[in-house]
């Protein structure tokens, strides 16, 4: 079930809200807890009910051996050690066999010529999410730092429908005491609003701002054969809005149910697109992804601890997986080393101690994640170089209007005429490109909105933008990190 839907905004979150409290407020919370539970697995197999049993799975199984590693039944530490390496293998087993069996068969069958058959699983949703999760869940609960948690609780923790899918990739001490607390189980108003008010917010950032950049997105990666200058920019500058609009989107939405049920998600963009250096940008976005692969990859790699080289290493090394893990391709990974070099360049250039403009740091650093972005969206390395290509070494073409009044450009190569042709568009795909740049720019972030108080003002505002974005619902999207 998608949150852009008429099912999920009209008939399920309503219902399961208004349930919720009734059974709270008449002292059945365990059957309160239960129903919760039972809408999350609900709402994960309206997608497709035969894999809920996968996720049933992944839950018995981590908490069973969460909780034997952290008891005090296996006093020996390589038994719990053993034990914590089975399950982090089983996770990543179950992980891999979905989303990975099939890129590795392809690139044997390439590299020694052989014909394993391939079987073309469709992804579960949210595997990488959840699986990441209770893998957290392990180590922490090796190292000591779970508490013995109750089973309804842990369930809730990994399955509560509005990070499921696509997060924010949540930890377990920041998610199970909440669902443990009394004081969660009445209704909240001032929650209400400013849930509603953060929904409304990202409502609006997926189906009116998202869903317009994906026009000019897939028409440039996927049906264009070949781009000019200007279709080449408007195609990665739609894409990397548009990618943004929409994780960042979900992740509001996320958000704002949660409130609902006075549960505080942790915040996951910080406006990325401000960042005036690579570092500072993967702390603004995807911030719970960052957090996980520091505290779970980098420090155990040994982090900055082990040397110069060593931490260049570890860098590389984190971000060639974190694009593992963001699909199974080798535009995927190309995108995720692409980062780790920079990351490297930029603790290079931080020795040296060399200051930059802050304005031509912001512009790199835009410049360069807007051009990674090309990898990450391209189904393969052409499609990914046909923009590329555009982007510095198609022609240039500007609106026939202005060949009169710039005739003096015609010596310079720079023609006139359909100047965004390939792309079906025109006028409008510019000024959503320049509004899209203010937005990130300008615009107070959800982080800032959150932290002030809701007034009427404010629920008017969020009230016109949850119409506009209900009348603009005439064709359902699948967010992108779904396929993630």
């Amino acid at each position: 079930m998608l949150f852009n839907s008429f099912e999920y905004l009209f008939l399920f979150l309503p219902a399961v809200f208004a349930l919720y409290f009734l059974l709270h407020r008449v002292r059945y919370s365990t059957l309160a807890k239960l129903l919760l539970i039972g809408a999350s697995l609900f709402f994960y197999a309206w997608w497709k009910v035969s894999y809920l049993f996968i996720i049933l799975l992944s839950v018995f199984f981590n908490f069973a051996i969460g909780n034997l590693i952290s008891r005090p039944l296996l006093r020996s530490d390589i038994l719990r050690r053993g034990v914590l390496i089975f399950g982090i293998s089983a996770n990543l087993a179950l992980l891999g066999y979905f989303k990975y069996r099939d890129f590795f068969l392809e690139n044997i069958n390439a590299l020694v010529g052989s014909s394993f058959p391939l079987l073309h699983l469709a992804l579960p949703l949210g595997i990488s999410f959840f699986t990441f999760q209770q893998i957290t869940y392990l180590v922490d609960s090796y190292k000591g730092k779970t508490k013995e948690y109750d089973f309804l609780n842990y369930t809730l923790f990994v399955t509560f429908f509005p990070q499921l899918i696509a997060g924010p990739i949540v930890h377990h001490k920041e998610m199970l005491p909440q669902f443990a607390s009394r004081w969660n189980w009445v209704v909240n108003h001032k929650n209400i609003a400013l849930g509603l008010f953060i929904f409304s917010i990202g409502l609006f950032k997926k189906v009116v701002i998202a869903d317009k950049f994906a026009i000019w997105a897939t028409q440039g990666f996927d049906v264009a054969e070949k781009l000019n200058m200007l279709e080449a920019w408007v195609t990665s500058l739609s894409y990397t809005f548009q990618l943004y609009f929409d994780f960042s989107g979900y992740t509001d939405m996320a958000i704002g149910a949660a409130l609902l049920f006075n549960i505080r998600l942790p915040i996951n963009f910080d406006s990325p697109y401000k960042a005036r250096n690579i570092q500072e940008f993967w702390r603004r976005w995807h911030i719970t992804l960052t957090r996980f692969l520091k505290e779970y990859l980098y420090i155990p790699l040994g982090g900055n601890r082990r040397g110069i080289f060593r931490t260049y290493l570890n860098l590389f090394i984190v971000f060639f997986l974190a694009g593992l893990w963001h699909g199974a391709g080798w535009t995927f990974i190309f995108w995720g080393s692409l980062h780790g070099v920079a990351l490297v360049i930029h603790r290079i250039w931080s020795l040296l101690a060399i200051r930059m403009p802050l304005v031509a740091a912001w512009f790199l650093t835009f410049n360069f994640v807007n051009i990674a972005w090309v990898f990450f969206r391209a189904k393969d390395f052409d499609d990914a170089l046909k923009v590329l290509e555009g982007m510095f070494f198609g022609k240039l073409v500007l609106p026939a209007a202005l060949s009169q009044k710039l005739e003096f450009l015609h010596g310079y190569g720079i023609e006139f005429g359909s100047y965004l042709e390939a792309l079906n568009a025109g006028i409008p795909a510019l000024v959503y490109l320049l509004l899209g740049f203010g937005v990130v720019l300008l615009a107070k972030n959800s982080t800032q909105l959150i932290s002030k108080k809701i007034g009427y003002i404010q629920m008017a505002y969020a009230s016109v933008l949850f119409l506009v974005s209900a009348l603009s619902l005439n064709k359902i999207s699948e967010f992108i990190y779904f396929n993630f």
